[in-house]
Parts: C-alpha cells; structure tokens; sequence
C-alpha cells in the first residue's frame, strides 16, 4: 500500500492551485519528490516537469499524467470591485454558485466568494435557468476598483478553494483529482520502478495544459522531446458505481475494482496486451473500457508524435468530476502504480510494437 511519506506528498500536490498554464506551484512540489530518487529531472518551455530512472535504457517508456487542473482566470474588474471571471477548461457553471474562489494574485493570495443574486429576487422563469458565468462575479471585499487592483490583475488565475479530505473506505476527497492524482502515480510508479528496475528507460512526465489542450499541450511537446517508443497515459474516468449512470452507454467502472485499462481505435495492441498480461501476473482485479474513437486524454495527441508512439492508457474511476469534491479509491491509485511498474519491466529491446 502507499506510504504515509506517499500519502503526504499527495496530499500537497493535490492542495496545490495550479489551472492550466499555471501549473507551478504544483510542479515544483512533483519535482522536488522527484529529485529524492530519480536521477534525473529536468522542466521545459512549456512548463513540463520531467523524472527519468535508468535513462541509458534501450527502449523508451514515457509516463504521462497531466498537473493541472480547471479554474478560472481574472477577466474584468468593475467600478464597485467586483471581479468578472472567465473558465479555464471546462466549467459546469452552476458547480461554481456559493464557492469560495483563491486566486494567485500580485502579492499573494487573494479570496473571494461567488456571487449570484439571490433567489428571493429571481422572477419565477428564471429560478428554473441554470447559471452562467456571465449570471456570476467574484467578491473579494474591495470597494471599489482602484482597491481590488492592488490586489488582483487582469489575468490572474484562480480555483476553488477546497482542500483534500480522507473519506472511509480508503477513499480520499479533492478538487483537482483530475489530473493531479494522474501525476502522482506516474511518480510513484517510477519510484517503484526504480526499486527493481528492469531494461527499459523510464520517463516520468507531469504535463501542462491538457484541461485546455486541443493543440495537444504540454503532453504533445514532451512527447516530441523524449522521443518515446512506448507512452503510458494515466487518467481519470468516469466511475459507473453511482445513481443516475447508465453503465451500458459507459461501461462498469467501479471504485476500488482496480486501474481501467483502455482498448480499441488509437491504443496499441501490443501494449494493451502487456498491460493485462502485467495485470494477470500481478492477479490484480482490473476494467476495460472500449474506446471507439479518440480518448479526451493525452493519448490523442502522444501517440501520433514524431514517427508514432505506442501508446496505452490506464484511467483511475473518479466520481464528481470537474467538482470540488472529486472521489476515488486509494486501492485504485496504489494498484496503478504497481501495475505500471511491473509493465516496464516487462518491456524489453526485443518487445515487437509493430505486431498485429
């Protein structure tokens, strides 16, 4: 099982706020755990966070999970200062009514609550309306605008501020589940490689911008530099074990039933088939999740890298997504962890990507 020293780790990456393009401070808390077992670990221009284990290997193995997380972003401030805001990835609006908003401003923190008007004033039509971000404004105390600028800049980017919680069953609580707990098991599944290492170079990568990324992101220049042979993506998915899912439109994707494991349209088969043969050794429960089209994750734009890179992907059941209180299982996040390891060891200069 995870470490308490793991658990710790994850639990302040999670805490951090770092929405897409602003991925900092999260970033340097993934490499500063990073530098404390890998030999190797480097940032670039996009902001990508970089942990490499046996890097004379002779294949290529990168480990993807993205850092950042949705938010918002400073938009306008009015003549009362009041702040406007914009989203950064994709909002459910209405998930936003009541939060209490942190943003990074010029000298640090600043907070606000949202504002909506109340439904004591709503004319009846429109109580039935659900809310939009123009309905919304952000309140941080200031009154006035010449006030709010000496904290906050147009720009400035936010998220809600919610910490993490444990919840029984193994369960932890957190608003930036999705991706932040992607990074975290690439890294800690580096650190288990790392341990009994096998053949293959292992590249740990913590992208940027994937909330925001139809050009493919921070995912899609990595994917260039490493030059990989052989990708993991590792995400989150849907879980199918709460009220109003219906599971044949989805799959069965339960919390605590073990890492899914992605197959069809642009996964590889070969490695696809190393990651159930790895799961089989380790007799470890897992999904699947037939995928007849692109995936919405890093994959798309990693495996049509340079020459083409065999790609898998392996997705962590999170309820709630893109809320402040998204929900998985900690056995689910440590059982990915082993599973990937056990998958690059497995991975040999005589492993035939090409077979069909």
């Amino acid at each position: 099982m995870l470490s308490p020293s793991s658990i710790a780790f994850l639990k302040r990456l999670l805490d951090a706020p770092a929405p897409s393009g602003f991925e900092t401070m999260a970033a340097r808390i993934w490499r500063a755990e990073a530098e404390t077992f890998a030999e190797k670990v480097t940032t670039d221009v996009a902001g990508n966070s970089m942990a490499e284990v046996n890097p004379g290997g002779t294949v290529t193995i990168m480990l993807d999970g993205h850092i950042d997380e949705i938010g918002v972003i400073v938009q306008y401030i009015d003549d009362d200062g009041f702040v406007h805001i914009s989203p950064i990835g994709g909002w459910d609006a209405q998930v936003l009514v009541g939060q209490r908003i942190r943003f990074l401003g010029n000298d640090g923190d600043v907070y606000g609550v949202v504002g909506k008007k109340p439904i004591h004033l709503m004319k009846a039509e429109d109580r039935e309306h659900a809310s939009k971000f123009s309905d919304l404004w952000v309140d941080i105390g200031a009154a006035k605008r010449d006030e709010a600028e000496k904290m906050l800049s147009i720009g400035d980017p936010g998220v809600i501020d919610a910490r993490s919680h444990d919840f029984p069953n193994d369960r932890l609580v957190s608003r930036s589940i999705d991706d932040r707990i992607g990074a975290f098991i690439i890294l800690e599944a580096l650190r288990r490689y790392a341990a009994k290492p096998g053949t293959a170079r292992v590249v740990a990568a913590a992208t940027t911008q994937e909330e925001i990324a139809w050009h493919g992101g921070g995912a899609a220049v990595c994917a260039h530099a490493l030059e990989p042979q052989i990708a993991l993506v590792v995400d989150v998915t849907f879980a199918t074990d709460h009220p109003g899912i219906e599971k044949k439109e989805i799959g069965e994707h339960k919390m605590g039933g073990g890492p899914i494991l992605s197959r069809g349209a642009l996964i590889s088969p070969v490695v696809f088939s190393l990651l159930r043969a790895a799961a089989k050794k380790l007799e470890m429960p897992h999904a699947v999740h037939a995928v007849g089209r692109d995936t919405s994750t890093n994959a798309d734009a990693i495996h049509i890298a340079r020459a083409g890179v065999a790609t898998g992907l392996v997705s962590i059941p999170n309820r709630y997504m893109h809320s402040p209180n998204e929900m998985v299982s900690l056995r689910d996040v440590d059982a990915a962890a082993d599973l990937i390891a056990e998958f690059c060891r497995s991975v040999t200069a005589e492993t035939d990507l090409t077979a069909r």
